[in-house]
């Protein structure tokens, strides 16, 4: 097998330290194996994607040494395929429309169940909406979400799996491999098509891991439940499981984590104040 492995950043903002611990793991583990290394940006978020950000990043990874396969898959520029994607899901009537605010899931939700990522649940309040509601607000203009009915999701994951749990391997930092229990019902009727773009990030994830052949996922531990949902998305659309790494997460003394607003943990300013690039693997714990 050869190992594929990528990085695979938004481009909102400036890389800081954390994300060179990603693309280092990512790019030395398609090295040290005679493998391939591939740079992604997802830039699916359209509003917020800035071209100039998409410029720092390629500066940001040369300065670091990497080097990576061309062309460079963008993910505005292959909405279509996400779409498809999301079409197979409609058609095993796994995907509805969902046309509530934050405002008014807050307001049904119950506040002490909560998503991985701490927002509440959705309380279903479009599940099981009849033709008529959805085509009046079609008609009016109002653009919904589509959102995964989770219980109908696992009733047909047990369908292909029967009792076969659904699992993915972790890959630790010292080499050790363990298997993972997936829990994707943890994640409630999660958005797959977001009303504003024609995909999502799970959604988007899940479908170029595939067709990029990508063999090992490096990314940071705040993400280690996202792949519970996205291990649920591979096996209802029938993709291959890669191996998963989710490394530390680089944060200040007092337990923030960076983000790409922390300009002086930005790859650009270290670079600005002398910094070089072997630096940078020795911050981040790497030998040089």
């Amino acid at each position: 097998m050869t190992v594929i492995t990528r990085f695979a950043p938004s481009p909102n903002g400036y890389l800081h330290v954390g994300h060179a611990l990603s693309a280092l793991i990512a790019h030395d583990t398609a090295r040290a194996a005679d493998g391939r290394f591939l740079l992604r940006i997802e830039d699916i978020d359209l509003d917020r994607r800035r071209p100039e950000y998409i410029a720092a990043i390629f500066e940001d990874l040369n300065w670091l040494g990497l080097t990576w396969e061309e062309p460079v898959l963008h993910q505005s520029e292959h909405f279509k395929e996400y779409l498809a994607a999301a079409d197979k899901l409609i058609a095993l009537g796994l995907l509805y429309p969902c046309f509530s605010t934050r405002a008014e899931i807050l307001a049904a939700a119950d506040a002490d169940v909560v998503d991985p990522d701490g927002a509440p649940v959705y309380p279903g309040l479009w599940r099981g909406a009849s033709a008529e509601s959805v085509g009046a607000r079609m008609a009016a203009g109002d653009a919904p979400a589509l959102r995964l009915n989770m219980a109908a999701a696992m009733q047909a994951l047990k369908a292909k799996r029967g009792d076969e749990p659904l699992t993915f391997v972790e890959v630790a930092a010292d080499g050790s491999q363990r298997t993972v229990a997936a829990e994707p019902q943890h994640w409630g009727d999660a958005i797959i098509v977001r009303k504003d773009v024609p995909a999502s990030y799970h959604l988007s994830v899940v479908v170029d891991d595939a067709r990029q052949g990508v063999t090992h996922v490096t990314r940071g531990e705040d993400l280690f439940r996202a792949t519970d949902l996205q291990r649920l998305l591979q096996e209802l659309l029938g993709f291959p499981v890669p191996i998963y790494t989710h490394h530390r997460v680089i944060c200040w003394a007092d337990g923030r984590k960076l983000s790409k607003s922390n300009r002086d943990m930005g790859l650009r300013a270290l670079r600005d104040e002398g910094a070089t690039a072997a630096d940078i693997r020795r911050v981040i714990g790497m030998s040089a």
